[in-house]
């Protein structure tokens, strides 16, 4: 069986073009960033996946962030002796029949992949720094209605009920509650 895994780092990212005109039986999709183990379409993946399917993902980099990472979701697949192929790396490993280069090669492209997105995050700290210095970053806006939270607390509800009740985390209340002491 052919099966699709595909991620985008946010809700709002279209997934579209991964993937787009390949023959796939089967796809799964995340909306979350590759750094984070929390994976449910990958997780749902590695379930329904079985011995000689083939895995098949648009480039390493909607696999895993980092070598790590990469290198132990590959292990889990060639454990179900599930095949991966890369579209855009043109690789495909296989537990069985899987050379000393694809596996140099695997390691080499993970480390590239991981070399870029910590030098992206670090542009992106530079621009953060620069753009607070002239003041034209302020950071995310504050979409919590301070009032209500308060409210809720005076009312005689806990930390937990408060964030339960307005979805927020109970650390935004716990921060909220100190603004109004401090």
């Amino acid at each position: 069986m052919r099966i699709g895994y595909i991620r985008v780092s946010t809700v709002d990212q279209n997934s579209a073009r991964q993937l787009d005109g390949i023959s796939i039986d089967k796809t799964f999709e995340d909306h979350c960033s590759g750094s984070t183990t929390n994976r449910p379409g990958l997780d749902q993946l590695m379930d329904f996946c079985r011995e000689g399917d083939r895995v098949i993902v648009h480039d390493i980099s909607r696999l895993a962030r980092n070598i790590e990472d990469l290198l132990k979701v590959i292990r889990l697949f060639h454990a179900k002796n599930v095949e991966v192929e890369f579209m855009k790396e043109n690789l495909v490993f296989c537990n069985d029949k899987e050379s000393p280069i694809n596996r140099l090669l695997l390691a080499l492209l993970g480390a590239v992949y991981e070399f870029e997105r910590s030098i992206l995050l670090e542009r992106q700290r530079e621009g953060i720094i620069k753009a607070k210095a002239k003041g034209h970053y302020r950071g995310k806006p504050k979409t919590i209605d301070r009032n209500e939270v308060w409210q809720k607390l005076d009312d005689g509800f806990s930390i937990r009920k408060t964030a339960s009740l307005l979805n927020i985390s109970p650390t935004s209340v716990a921060k909220i509650k100190m603004e109004r002491v401090n």
